[in-house]
């Protein structure tokens, strides 16, 4: 499927949530993304952000030590903000954002080519490269700048010919992604860190009449009706 193939099975009419419209990636759109990203220098952050759902603070807040690599599980305890002029890293927005995920396999190989890399960017700055501890960082380790991951990032959805999505959507994308293909509401929520299931719901209304039919044909399916 490509860039172009959006389809009302695809979910893309979304609702109006906070101010601006959500627009998450098709199925199609989110493989065409991760292609594009392959081999970028920030490779793992989009994959991280697209597939577990985190927020662009929360993921530029990890730090290696959130990272357990062997096990493959990702602890989100804090956030990258710009505080009186300075990049800080600060608490999670709520006890629920706090949460525990597991990283996919990929996703895992991503990230371990991801510190590999970094080992590289430490050795070329030399004594230019700042120790911050942060999974994602500029060439000599610095925390990276919000409107820069923007900036790279709509210069790809360009280039692969994708809408024009804001970097929040791929956080969007993920969760709609999930509800379509039959993942429990309530997961999604744990996923997401949202304090209730019903504001999950309420962000993602769009999907409810998709998940809707599925369910009907699965009840004619279970009942031999079909």
């Amino acid at each position: 499927m490509g860039p172009g193939s959006r389809n009302v099975a695809d979910l893309v009419d979304g609702p109006r949530v906070e101010g601006y419209e959500i627009q998450p990636f098709t199925l199609g759109e989110a493989r065409v993304f991760l292609d594009a990203v392959r081999g970028d220098r920030l490779e793992a952050l989009y994959s991280v952000a697209l597939t577990m759902g985190l927020r662009q603070g929360e993921a530029l807040g990890l730090r290696w030590e959130d990272v357990d690599l062997e096990t493959g599980t990702l602890h989100v305890r804090h956030q990258l903000q710009r505080v009186a002029g300075q990049l800080r890293q600060v608490p999670v927005k709520t006890a629920r954002s706090r949460r525990t995920l597991a990283i996919a396999p990929s996703i895992v190989g991503s990230l371990r080519e991801h510190h590999r890399r970094q080992v590289e960017d430490r050795l070329l700055a030399g004594s230019r490269w700042r120790e911050t501890g942060y999974v994602f960082t500029t060439s000599i380790g610095t925390p990276l700048e919000a409107r820069n991951v923007v900036r790279s990032f709509k210069a790809i959805l360009a280039w692969a010919g994708l809408p024009d999505i804001r970097f929040h959507d791929l956080r969007h994308s993920c969760a709609t992604l999930l509800l379509v293909r039959g993942v429990s509401p309530r997961v999604v929520m744990e996923i997401l860190g949202h304090s209730q299931i019903s504001l999950t719901m309420n962000t993602y209304s769009h999907v409810v009449p998709e998940l809707a039919r599925d369910a009907a044909v699965k009840l004619d399916l279970l009942l031999g009706r079909v």
